[in-house]
């Protein structure tokens, strides 16, 4: 049995708070709610300095710990920053970030850890340097479904002409992981996924190495799933056994423009992964139509908003990890690190 580390990659409203519940489930994994560490922090890395200097080093495992503390799905216990930082095994974001999962995967008495963070396609090649054994589960879905699910999710784009594009991006990124590193990269179809959960989960417990337990294919019995549902609307199905009916919903819920722009966004990657265009190639949009598609997402905002208020339980915690991540930007700027501090 090996104990490296295993990733979800692909794009967000794809499957993938499913697919952790199910790998959660099981005996030996620990795969928490991500707090998206790679994703918000990258960005501010350089704004911390020398991070070899211990100064400099303990403020960014602060700062880190402060998002994780805040998290919109909670985790309980919370790792101290003494255990992550003897734990990293560099002095950076990444050697942080495996920091932080290894003292929580200790914490959770489990043999192994995932992070389920979709945005980790874009640091696909610095994880599988770091863990030449890790494994990358790619979760891919015909991006017009995932254009109807980010419709309505707070937690993504809004026009489908947004989703599209990074839809595309995110998978051909994924696409040069697999051919790359072709025995560490395991495509899995959300179709394949929600249509036969129990052969799609044996044969990813195989690329694990690990074996396949029946509590997997019953996680939405478990707390973690039914807390999961409760926080947030855009989460709501993972209290719930696999089902098959989010599949091909965009025949009823996106307009035949909206079809078009989709597959003319994302015509080579839907090629590549074996979804057909239903429509014939449409122009892409120009200048007034994008206008108008970055008006549309606005409303559709206010509109997720508005319901989000009324029905999430973690709407504060979301819009207080947005406040918090500009002020940790503001504190860098108007006080960086001192690299004697702690020396």
């Amino acid at each position: 049995m090996t104990t490296d580390p295993l990733f979800i990659i692909g794009t967000e409203r794809s499957g993938s708070n499913l697919l952790r519940l199910i790998l959660d489930a099981h005996p030996r994994l620990f795969v928490p709610h991500p707090p998206h560490v790679m994703h918000f922090f990258a960005p501010l890395e350089p704004l911390y300095g020398d991070l070899s200097k211990p100064g400099p080093f303990g403020r960014l495992v602060t700062d880190v710990l402060r998002l994780v503390d805040g998290h919109i799905h909670r985790w309980d216990p919370v790792p101290d920053p003494a255990s992550v930082a003897a734990l990293a095994p560099s002095p950076d974001l990444f050697g942080v970030f495996v920091g932080l999962y290894e003292a929580a995967r200790l914490l959770s008495g489990k043999a192994r850890w995932g992070n389920k963070s979709t945005f980790m396609v874009h640091h696909g090649a610095r994880v599988l340097q770091a863990f030449p054994g890790a494994r990358l589960l790619w979760l891919v879905r015909d991006p017009r479904d995932v254009a109807v699910s980010s419709r309505d999710s707070v937690f993504s784009p809004f026009h489908p002409a947004h989703t599209a594009a990074l839809w595309a991006q995110q998978q051909a990124l994924a696409l040069d992981l697999e051919r790359a590193w072709p025995d560490a990269v395991l495509r899995v179809h959300y179709e394949a996924l929600v249509q036969d959960p129990n052969e799609q989960i044996r044969r990813i417990c195989a690329f694990l190495g690990e074996e396949m337990h029946p509590g997997m294919l019953a996680f939405h019995q478990r707390a973690e799933a039914k807390r999961s549902a409760a926080l947030s609307e855009s989460w709501a199905n993972t209290g719930k056994p696999v089902s098959a009916d989010g599949v091909g919903r965009w025949r009823g819920r996106l307009t035949d423009r909206e079809i078009g722009l989709v597959e003319a966004l994302a015509a080579d990657c839907m090629d590549a992964l074996g979804y057909t265009p239903s429509r014939a190639p449409q122009p892409l949009p120009g200048p007034l139509e994008r206008l108008q598609q970055g008006i549309s997402g606005r409303m559709d905002w206010l509109r997720v908003e508005a319901r989000s208020l009324r029905r999430d339980r973690n709407v504060r915690a979301r819009w207080a990890r947005a406040l918090l991540m500009r002020r940790i930007a503001w504190e860098l700027r108007r006080d960086p690190p001192d690299p004697r501090q702690g020396a």
